[in-house]
């Protein structure tokens, strides 16, 4: 039969490789050898991002001179009832698609996403925009060549999703 210490052995040898592990951790954090910041922040484009016109938002992001192309899938509703959550789905049938960045032209800050796809990956993104009201999206999609292309679409907003 068991004694009743025996039954707290798997629970106690969890407890120690947890404290060790965090005390473990904590001094790779007190030294500077782990710095988590910086890869949850890696490369986002600030200006890009923080920018309040269109215009300034595709010059920020570096994908100016854009060709339209059929070749880009974008999938929405045409009307959405609430702009906190418009669904979009965006695919891009293009050779080499490096990277897909989704705009919002009336939103207060155009740039909604920008996203970037290692070689030979499928260029597909599905994800929910917010939409300060009714406005055109535009879907910017810059191939290995360097080249950029776009699509668009006008989505209907009932009720403001940025604040309106």
């Amino acid at each position: 039969m068991a004694s009743p210490a025996s039954d707290f052995d798997p629970l106690r040898r969890l407890l120690l490789k947890a404290s060790s592990a965090s005390v473990g951790l904590g001094g790779l954090l007190a030294t500077g050898l782990l710095q988590p910041s910086r890869v949850l922040a890696a490369d986002w484009n600030r200006p890009a991002f923080t920018a309040t016109s269109l215009t300034e938002a595709i010059k920020a992001a570096s994908v100016t001179g854009s060709v339209e192309s059929g070749s880009i899938v974008i999938k929405t509703v045409e009307i959405a009832e609430n702009g906190a959550q418009v669904p979009l789905e965006v695919i891009s049938n293009l050779p080499d698609s490096q990277n897909i960045s989704i705009f919002v032209e009336k939103n207060p800050m155009p740039l909604a996403a920008s996203l970037n796809f290692g070689k030979a990956a499928l260029a597909r993104v599905r994800l929910q925009l917010k939409m300060a009201e009714s406005s055109r999206i535009r879907v910017v999609v810059r191939a290995a060549d360097g080249k950029t292309y776009h699509a668009s679409r006008e989505v209907k907003v009932t009720i403001g999703g940025c604040g309106g």
